[in-house]
């Protein structure tokens, strides 16, 4: 399967995990808005969330992956389903240990994350209650990213990619259905986490045994693989951690702001829509490709995936980037603007989402140039620019959220991420993994050219349709934002057919099952 060809697969399914996903923080917006009890939940949400992203979708995945997918090729099924039956077993026992420890010291955990919130202690003290609902998502998550890794190996994107659709319709009925016989209504989307994790791994499961790919429970054997792994797993973990420290950093300095958790997590939302949808599908579609090219030294084949996977990110990435920036007021303004979510609030989310913006590129190549790495099993680079791109980020939120507040921190992110991608992509030049070929440098140029066009259009329109992004009426604020993002994209693909980006033949060639070399 081409690699445009089954990032496609995985970012159409993740495009539809992400619109439910809007469903959810739409309801959310307007059962919580922007205040206490939302940073309360968000907090308790992201708690587990960083370490599912520091062990399991992060390092874990990263150290796992290259090593599954590169004795499949080689030492055959076997072989490898013995090692992820060693891998799971180990796991098991880790994170039921890792969540029974920080479930009893949540209050700790909390005022290293969120010290802000000790000025509050109701606030404080129902952010540990909610944290303890759903920190035990973390177990079954990461089984889940485990059995993921195994069904990418094999080219089976569907069953994983589908996972983050049943998060949603979770949150999505706690939210409608659980709410009024729960404590609070953050406790209700609490119970819906928890379910959700539940559901995820059931399926997960399910999709491995229909697969016969389902690692045995076993005793865990610390074997030579198992080993070497846990050698891989340690500097990944620390240049993962190193990222979630980026992120803890904002969170800490968030938590001193009023209502700052919650402003930069509907920006970020909006944000990671495109990020999500071509950087995860590229990345997924990626890692797994590029270790068996490289485990069989198949080095052009290896150079000419990540040439096809930067000319994706570009090809959708900067459109989305533009868009975000050019028309952020009314997406914020007519997604989130109603119940407890008020106009303060979209005044305080409008120019996050603009800082985080312009940011979006840099964070889509450095999917591509990060699995580059990771399927080579270079894991001390990344770790080496993770580290001094912590350190900017960190001088930068210091400084920037002096003037700016929570736009300062968005602005920091953005910055620091620009550094990260620059560098990897520098020291893949210079190791001869990569270079931009002069095809990849044109096709670029043209792009912008077909981006410029499209955001003079969107302003345009948006000046015309004012009265409508403005009505009273929520169907005249849908329609016209509708009818917006409709003209700029075919504004958009008009310019890279105009401009020859893409033709025809391009089409057919990356959406067949086997094109030619």
């Amino acid at each position: 399967m081409s690699l445009l060809r089954s990032s496609a697969t995985v970012g159409l399914l993740t495009l539809l995990s992400r619109v439910f996903g809007f469903i959810r923080d739409v309801l959310v917006a307007d059962i919580m808005g922007a205040g206490p009890l939302s940073d309360a939940f968000l907090v308790a949400f992201k708690i587990p969330n960083f370490f599912r992203k520091l062990f399991a979708e992060g390092a874990f995945n990263a150290a796992f992956l290259p090593m599954f997918a590169g004795m499949l090729k080689v030492k055959g099924k076997e072989v490898a389903m013995h090692f992820a039956s060693s891998i799971m077993s180990a796991l098991i026992v880790v994170l039921i240990l890792v969540s029974a420890v920080s479930m009893y010291f949540m209050g700790e955990i909390l005022a290293l994350i969120a010290p802000g919130f000790h000025a509050s202690p109701e606030i404080r003290a129902l952010t540990i209650e909610l944290s303890r609902i759903t920190f035990p998502y973390l177990i079954f998550i990461s089984l889940v990213s485990l059995l993921s890794g195994i069904l990418n190996s094999y080219d089976k994107f569907v069953a994983s990619t589908l996972n983050p659709v049943l998060l949603n319709i979770a949150m999505i009925f706690t939210a409608t259905c659980v709410t009024g016989i729960t404590k609070t209504d953050a406790h209700a989307l609490a119970y819906g986490v928890l379910l959700a994790g539940i559901l995820q791994l059931a399926w997960m499961i399910h999709a491995t045994m229909r697969f016969r790919v389902l690692p045995r429970v076993q005793k865990p054997v610390w074997d030579d693989d198992v080993r070497t792994m846990m050698h891989k797993f340690v500097p990944v973990a620390f240049s993962a951690g190193i990222v979630q420290v980026n992120q803890l950093i904002d969170m800490v300095l968030a938590s001193y702001m009023d209502s700052a958790v919650s402003y930069l997590y509907y920006a970020d939302r909006l944000y990671e829509l495109p990020l999500g949808v071509i950087g995860i599908a590229i990345a997924t579609a990626l890692l797994p490709m590029l270790s068996r090219h490289i485990r069989a030294n198949e080095h052009e084949e290896a150079r000419r995936a990540i040439d096809e996977a930067l000319r994706f990110c570009l090809l959708v990435g900067l459109p989305a980037t533009v868009a975000l920036i050019a028309i952020a007021d009314p997406i914020i303004r007519i997604m989130y603007e109603h119940g407890q979510f008020d106009a303060s609030d979209s005044n305080a989310v409008i120019p996050a989402l603009i800082a985080y913006a312009w940011g979006l590129p840099s964070f889509l190549m450095i999917k591509v140039f990060s699995s580059s790495f990771f399927a080579a099993q270079d894991t001390k680079t990344p770790v080496k620019i993770a580290l001094i791109c912590m350190c900017v980020n960190l001088v930068g939120n210091l400084i920037l959220s002096q003037y700016y507040q929570h736009v300062g921190l968005a602005a920091s992110t953005s910055i620091s991420g620009w550094l990260n991608a620059c560098l990897l992509g520098y020291l893949l030049k210079k190791k001869g993994v990569f270079s931009p070929s002069r095809e990849l440098i044109q096709w670029s140029m043209k792009i912008v050219v077909a981006v410029l066009g499209m955001a003079v259009l969107l302003e345009l329109c948006e000046s015309g349709l004012s009265p409508w992004l403005h009505s009273t009426q929520l169907a005249w604020q849908v329609s016209s934002l509708s009818l917006l993002i409709v003209a700029g994209t075919v504004t958009y693909g008009v310019g890279i057919v105009g401009t020859g980006v893409v033709k025809r033949s391009d089409l057919q060639r990356w959406l067949q099952k086997n094109p030619k070399k």
